[in-house]
């Protein structure tokens, strides 16, 4: 998670900021989903429902940029300019997820999220499999004789549980 705070004396605010406004104007012409929730009374992030609601909208984004510490984009085909000025940006790159807590409304936060996030797929059909153990990781390589690759997992002993968990008996 990166988090840029307004006021913050962390000297790699700013960097943080630019890394923050980088991956919004990244998201030019993509379709994104912005939500928006109320903080629970209890403060607890964890207790907010990010299910769909009736109130969430999906829009392909346009002139996504970052002027001084405000965000500014506009929905794809509309000429109106939506903003919000944050107190804190939280931006989770591995999900594409970014969470905007608006100066004006301390009670609110705020996701924009791409729609949806496209994995390549690499497909072995019957590969070659092998495995070892160093330490505390497993390894496993999976090997297709055909098209001569190779997909090597290292796995800590949580993902390798996860992995035996998923797999059917």
């Amino acid at each position: 998670m990166i988090i840029w705070q307004i006021y913050s004396s962390d000297p790699d605010n700013a960097d943080r900021l630019a890394t923050i406004a980088r991956w919004w104007q990244d998201l030019n012409q993509k379709e994104v989903i912005l939500a928006q929730r109320l903080l629970p009374e209890n403060g607890n992030f964890q207790d907010i429902d990010w299910n769909q609601q009736k109130f969430d909208e999906k829009f392909t984004i346009s002139q996504a940029q970052i002027r001084g510490i405000t965000l500014y984009w506009q929905k794809s085909g509309l000429e109106v300019e939506r903003n919000l000025t944050p107190r804190r940006l939280e931006l989770d790159p591995n999900n594409q997820k970014l969470y905007i807590y608006p100066q004006s409304q301390q009670q609110l936060v705020v996701k924009v999220e791409i729609a949806e996030i496209n994995y390549p797929t690499l497909e072995l059909e019957d590969p070659l499999i092998v495995g070892t153990s160093i330490e505390n990781k497993c390894i496993l390589l999976l090997r297709d004789r055909t098209t001569k690759m190779q997909v090597k997992l290292v796995l800590n002993p949580q993902s390798l549980a996860q992995l035996l968990e998923n797999l059917p008996r």
